[in-house]
């Protein structure tokens, strides 16, 4: 459905108490909103933090092998100077370069969802599977609270959390974030604060250790919430860590320099149980493409960033999360 039809369907379950999950695409275009008693676990399966459609015995922790095949430096640095072109323009101070990467595995999408560790989990009509750390919203009782995660390292470098805290550039580009979605939420939301800036979320793989920097930021709802709830949703899509600030405009840059379809990838899925709502950013994503497997990750491009990073940065981004 449609993003009008989509906000519409949400006001009109969330008021009447009624349970549905939420699949957004990255451009809001492609829609979902499913009562949850209406979901065949045969198309899709999710798991919201715990919550959701699969029986949990069937998980284990076997290891799973990708091999990745990235787009080239030389092609990469190409569309990393256009950004920076535009950074010095002054039309975008941050912008999040993504790009997809073939992989082969011998797993399949439903495969990895039973094995994947994460706090966000969609498999989706074996299109596409999702496994992410990264948290969107949260709305309990009245309260709002955003968690951006901007930001990563290898766990394995030396002084590695020192060194990411401590970093000009990730400070930059991280506070550029908080400073969007403060204001985003500020549309809905009163006595917007940070409530806790850049910390550590630590993630480990059967193949990586990474580190990366969230913040937590909260607002209040007027009680009344429930009867808007898609219209405060959408107001705050696309996420901002995913797209760069200031947000018009940098999603017109990220049109022109990607060239390439994001779809579902950085768009967002969402639980209401009937009460309360928990969502998450659709990071860490593999789909299929007719015969071929594509992994889609990228990171923010600020004006003190480098390229060899960046690029190695959009590389260290695919894995399964298998512990």
């Amino acid at each position: 459905m449609n993003k009008t039809a989509a906000i519409q369907q949400i006001n009109s379950l969330a008021t009447s108490g009624t349970p549905f999950l939420l699949i957004a695409d990255y451009k809001c275009q492609k829609n979902h909103v499913l009562p949850i008693d209406q979901i065949d676990s045969n198309r899709i399966l999710f798991n919201i933090n715990g919550v959701g459609n699969f029986d949990l015995q069937h998980e284990n922790g076997s290891p799973i092998k990708l091999k990745s095949t990235p787009i080239s430096f030389t092609d990469f640095q190409l569309k990393y100077n256009q950004v920076h072109e535009e950074i010095a323009k002054g039309n975008t101070y941050l912008l999040n370069l993504t790009q997809p990467t073939s992989i082969s595995t011998d797993a399949s999408l439903k495969d990895i969802f039973n094995r994947s560790k994460a706090k966000f989990k969609l498999w989706f009509e074996d299109q596409f599977v999702v496994f992410s750390p990264e948290i969107f919203i949260k709305i309990f009782d009245h309260r709002i609270s955003s968690f951006p995660m901007k930001g990563t390292i290898d766990a394995d470098l030396p002084n590695a959390s020192e060194t990411i805290l401590m970093s000009e550039k990730e400070m930059a580009e991280h506070a550029t974030i908080v400073d969007l979605i403060r204001n985003d939420m500020s549309q809905y939301a009163t006595k917007v604060e940070v409530e806790d800036f850049r910390y550590i979320d630590e993630i480990r793989t059967s193949e990586k250790h990474l580190l990366q920097v969230s913040s937590k930021i909260t607002g209040e709802l007027e009680r009344d919430y429930l009867n808007s709830l898609g219209d405060i949703i959408y107001s705050l899509l696309p996420a901002g860590s995913i797209c760069g600030a200031p947000k018009a405009k940098t999603l017109d840059i990220i049109e022109s320099v990607e060239a390439y379809d994001r779809g579902y990838y950085t768009g967002i899925i969402g639980l209401f149980d009937g009460q309360n709502f928990d969502s998450g950013v659709m990071i860490r994503y593999i789909e299929r493409q007719g015969e071929q497997l594509i992994y889609k990750s990228g990171g923010g491009i600020h004006f003190l960033s480098d390229a060899q990073a960046e690029y190695q940065e959009m590389i260290d981004k695919v894995y399964v999360p298998v512990h």
